[in-house]
């Protein structure tokens, strides 16, 4: 049995969020767990998730529907960390995906862009990099 849809087509982040993703090559889109998975290629590895639950003391969790899972360029990663606008989400988070709540205002989707680049890198094949770098 799968899992139900999580997310809305209508849902203006999202669309915000796939735009900032349609710049990166052989992008592909997926449903995993419910939700929208980005990956780098059509058989690729994911670079991003739309939306995420974060865990709360003592045994809770909070869904922030309007966020993103990323994969941080590891230079990155700990400043990025302690940036109160990011937290570290169930299950990825322990291996090293941050999460950025989208469903604020002044979000600033030239950085969203670029984390999601950054991530992209970190899974993509060396040809999808290529491809990448001569835009």
């Amino acid at each position: 049995m799968g899992h139900p849809i999580m997310f809305d087509e209508d849902d203006p982040v999202l669309a915000l969020l796939r735009q900032a993703a349609s710049q990166l090559p052989e992008g592909h889109e997926k449903v995993s767990h419910g939700r929208p998975f980005l990956c780098a290629g059509e058989k690729g590895k994911g670079f991003a998730m739309y939306g995420a639950s974060e865990k709360t003391p003592p045994k809770g969790y909070v869904q922030h529907e309007q966020a993103v899972i990323l994969k941080p360029d590891p230079a990155e990663a700990r400043v990025l960390a302690d940036d109160d606008r990011f937290f570290s989400p169930m299950y990825y988070g322990p291996s090293g995906w941050l999460a950025l709540d989208l469903d604020v205002e002044g979000t600033d989707w030239d950085e969203v862009a670029e984390l999601l680049d950054a991530s992209y890198r970190q899974v993509a094949t060396a040809r999808l990099v290529r491809l990448l770098d001569e835009r």
